[in-house]
C-alpha cells in the first residue's frame, strides 16, 4: 500500500497473522507496549530484530520496510538450505561495458573469512572495498537470501551480491 507508514504497515501485517501486540512481543522477547510504540510510529524496532519480525510476519525485509518489490527474502528456518549448498554470486557491470560474474560456494567464502582472507578485487574494482562479507554470512545464517547488496559506484560501476 502506497504512503503507508511503518507503523501502519506493521499493524496490518500483524493483524493479517491474527496476532495480538502481546503475542508478537512475547515471540521476540519485548513488551506489548514496545510493539504498540512501533505501530504508532513513536519508535522503530532495532535493526537486529527486523529479520526475526519479517520471519514471524511471513514477509521479506523489503516488504516490512515498505519497498514494493524485492529480490531478497527471509527463508523460515525449517525451509533453509544448508549453507554448504549455497552460492555467493558477485556481478559487476563496469562503466567500460565489462560484465563479470563470480560464483563462489558459500562454504568456501565462509572458510576464507574464518581464516582471515580478504575477498579479492575484481579488476581492481573499488566498489567492493566497503562490503563486509562477514556480515553477509551472518545475514544468510539468519535466513536472508537473494540480492543482498547493490552498489552503484561514483565511477559508474554496478555491483550486485546475491546468495542463492
Amino acid at each position: 500500500m502506497m504512503n503507508e507508514t511503518f507503523g501502519q504497515r506493521f499493524t496490518r501485517l500483524r493483524k493479517q497473522r491474527g496476532m495480538t501486540q502481546e503475542e508478537l512481543g512475547e515471540r521476540i522477547g519485548i513488551s506489548g507496549q514496545a510493539v504498540s510504540k512501533w505501530e504508532n510510529d513513536a519508535s522503530m524496532p532495532d535493526v537486529g530484530v527486523l529479520v526475526e519480525l519479517s520471519e514471524i510476519l511471513g514477509v521479506t525485509l523489503d516488504e516490512l520496510l515498505g519497498k514494493e518489490t524485492s529480490l531478497t527474502r527471509v527463508v523460515p528456518a525449517e525451509e533453509r538450505k544448508s549453507m554448504d549448498d549455497m552460492v555467493l554470486r558477485i556481478r559487476v557491470d563496469s562503466s567500460e561495458g565489462d560484465k563479470v560474474t563470480v560464483n563462489l560456494p558459500l562454504k568456501i567464502v565462509k572458510m576464507g573469512i574464518q581464516m582471515g582472507m580478504n575477498m579479492p578485487q575484481i579488476n581492481g574494482n573499488k566498489a567492493l572495498e566497503g562490503i563486509n562479507f562477514e556480515d553477509i554470512i551472518k545475514l544468510v545464517e539468519e535466513g536472508l537470501v537473494g540480492e543482498l547488496v547493490t552498489v552503484d559506484s561514483a565511477e559508474g560501476d554496478k555491483v550486485r551480491i546475491y546468495v542463492e
